[in-house]
């Protein structure tokens, strides 16, 4: 059965994962969500100004109130900084799957960040919701999105052909990943 608790805080080694508030307006646009090298593979543009940040952060901090809204901030402990986000972007009641997208601020790269923050992510999908599978895609061209996939245990299920469309109205191909709960659940047996 699934139980939606809601965006409940999250800590790891380096990160806190906690809900978005509007005093994080000013972390986000300046740290990922201006820069167009992060959303680059993503699915919409650098915001153009603060204002634009502050209005899909107030649209965040509202949706809060339902318990199955899951929009997680990545808080950086060394300085408390919102470096990124991480969400369940889709998920069916039905069917136990849900599916995760994240972005992370560039200065934070290759460092594992993501990797952590993603698989805190999981263990949470699994533990405290009942998901049975937790999928990702990631724009085809984007391979450093698919190797925190693999890092965080998911498995490479193939690539779905001209998939989504990017800001440009291009469709391109996007590659699946996924873990399922027996997965996890046996990753320490193997």
């Amino acid at each position: 059965m699934i139980n939606h608790v809601g965006t409940l805080n999250i800590e790891t080694k380096r990160l806190i994962l906690r809900k978005f508030t509007m005093d994080d307006a000013q972390n986000v646009f300046d740290n990922w969500a201006n820069d167009a090298l992060v959303t680059k593979y993503l699915q919409w543009k650098p915001h153009e100004s603060i204002d634009v940040t502050k209005s899909i952060l107030n649209d965040w901090v509202r949706s809060y109130e339902r318990l199955d809204c899951y929009n997680w901030a990545i808080v950086c402990k060394d300085n408390m900084q919102v470096i990124g986000s991480i969400s369940l972007v889709d998920f069916s009641n039905l069917h136990k799957w849900c599916e995760i997208g994240y972005c992370l601020s560039r200065n934070y790269w290759n460092n594992g960040i993501m990797t952590e923050a993603l698989k805190a992510v999981i263990d949470f999908c699994f533990t405290k919701i009942g998901f049975n599978r937790v999928q990702a895609f990631h724009h085809a061209e984007n391979r450093a999105s698919g190797r925190v996939m693999l890092k965080s245990g998911m498995k490479y299920e193939g690539r779905l052909r001209q998939y989504r469309a990017n800001t440009r109205g291009e469709f391109v191909d996007c590659d699946m990943y996924a873990i399922l709960k027996d997965d996890y659940s046996n990753r320490d047996n193997s």
